[in-house]
C-alpha cells in the first residue's frame, strides 16, 4: 500500500474532513459514519467547537495551502478507517487543527479481535 504523505494525494471526502479538522480548531466532531473506510457528511456529524474566550487562536496556517503534508496524527487517524471500513466514529477530539483523540464504536465481536 502506498503512504498517503500529502493532502493532495487523499480521496475528497478524506480531504473534506482534514478541512473540517483545521475549521473546528479545537472541538470535537461526533457522529462521523464511515462507509468504505471514507467518513460520509451525510448525515451530519455534530460539530462542537471549543472557544477559548481569554486568547485568540486564529487559524490554522495551512488552511489556505491548496497541498501541505499530513500530521501523523491524521495519517493514524486514516489507517484506523481503512481498518473499520464501515462504522461509525463516535467522537473525534480536535486540539489546534489536529486529530488528538478517537472513538470508534465497534461490535463486541471486532473488539475482542
Amino acid at each position: 500500500m502506498v503512504a498517503l504523505d500529502r493532502l493532495a494525494q487523499l480521496s475528497a471526502p478524506r480531504q473534506a474532513l482534514v478541512r473540517l479538522f483545521q475549521s473546528v480548531n479545537f472541538g470535537q466532531i461526533i457522529g462521523l459514519t464511515i462507509r468504505d473506510g471514507d467518513p460520509v457528511f451525510h448525515p451530519e456529524p455534530t460539530v462542537l467547537l471549543d472557544v477559548k474566550l481569554d486568547a485568540d487562536e486564529g487559524e490554522r496556517p495551512e488552511a489556505d495551502l491548496a497541498d501541505f503534508m499530513l500530521r501523523g496524527e491524521v495519517r493514524r487517524l486514516f489507517a484506523h478507517l481503512d481498518q473499520l471500513q464501515n462504522g461509525t466514529v463516535e467522537r473525534i477530539e480536535v486540539r489546534s487543527g489536529v486529530p488528538r483523540r478517537v472513538i470508534i464504536e465497534r461490535r463486541l465481536t471486532e473488539a475482542v479481535r
